[in-house]
């Protein structure tokens, strides 16, 4: 079974995303034992580029601190090295297709594994390029996770026949970022991935408050938060670890609370 399913099992899934190396590297690993020890069930790494294409500001800003504050590649290797010896849920890293590239992709990929990553998210990656990776992942056993958006209509169905570990489904339209409400159709695009795949979807993009983080495990398996969560990292740096684990067990007890 794939470590990402443990998230799953028997429960809805809260998964925070932190971009690694904002404010710093020792941070990072501050915030995710934190958000480990305070109900998170897979925690999403963002290795920082210098053009996150689905990112809003916040999260770009973030990505530009990181690599200011000279977090590399590598150095996110040698942080998750850190964090296995003794946090065991389900991490996955989410980047571009161009970091993996430039890394090499092999060589990315086995390292992952090396340093117990359980997944890759590429949201620049189309799923008919996928190819590119997707043999390689398999190779090393690394979850190549794939996302649906709004727009991905006639494609859910092909995209979720080929999914692993879990699916990202993508709330809204445009970049990432907190939104006050979500207006697309969830349940639809779930009730297709259900007569897809058993593989688990959680639900990303816009989510915020406890109440959103409810009402979207309501309809599918977990509810994933970046850019609230990066706000308050934004406002706290260094010190944001303990705010950080607040966040977490609110949203946490709110995903819980979801029929």
């Amino acid at each position: 079974m794939s470590n990402i399913k443990k998230a799953f099992e028997n429960k809805k899934a809260f998964i925070p995303f932190i971009t690694c190396g904002d404010p710093d590297l020792e941070t990072t690993e501050k915030i995710v034992r934190a958000a480990a020890e305070s109900g998170a069930d897979l925690i999403e790494l963002g290795i920082p580029f210098s053009d996150p294409t689905a990112e809003g500001v916040v999260i770009q800003r973030a990505s530009l601190r990181a690599l200011k504050s000279g977090t590399t590649t590598d150095k996110v290797f040698d942080l998750v090295r850190k964090l296995r010896k003794d946090i065991t849920i389900p991490m996955v890293f989410m980047t571009y297709a161009n970091v993996v590239f430039s890394y090499g992709a092999e060589k990315f990929i086995s390292t992952c594994k090396e340093t117990g990553i359980d997944g890759i998210i590429l949201p620049d990656l189309p799923f008919e390029e996928k190819d590119e990776f997707a043999p390689v992942c398999e190779k090393y056993d690394i979850d190549l996770i794939s996302l649906i958006a709004p727009t991905s209509k006639e494609r859910i169905a092909m995209i979720a026949k080929e999914a692993t570990g879990f699916l990202y489904i993508v709330s809204s339209l445009g970049v990432t970022g907190v939104r006050t409400e979500i207006a697309t159709d969830i349940p639809s695009i779930v009730k297709v991935v259900r007569e897809n795949t058993d593989i688990p979807c959680a639900i990303g993009f816009g989510i915020s408050t406890p109440e959103q983080a409810k009402k979207m495990a309501s309809m599918s398996d977990g509810a994933i938060v970046g850019a609230a969560i990066i706000k308050i990292i934004e406002e706290h740096g260094k010190d944001s670890a303990e705010f950080v684990a607040d966040y977490v067990k609110k949203m946490k007890s709110a995903v819980n609370s979801a029929k």
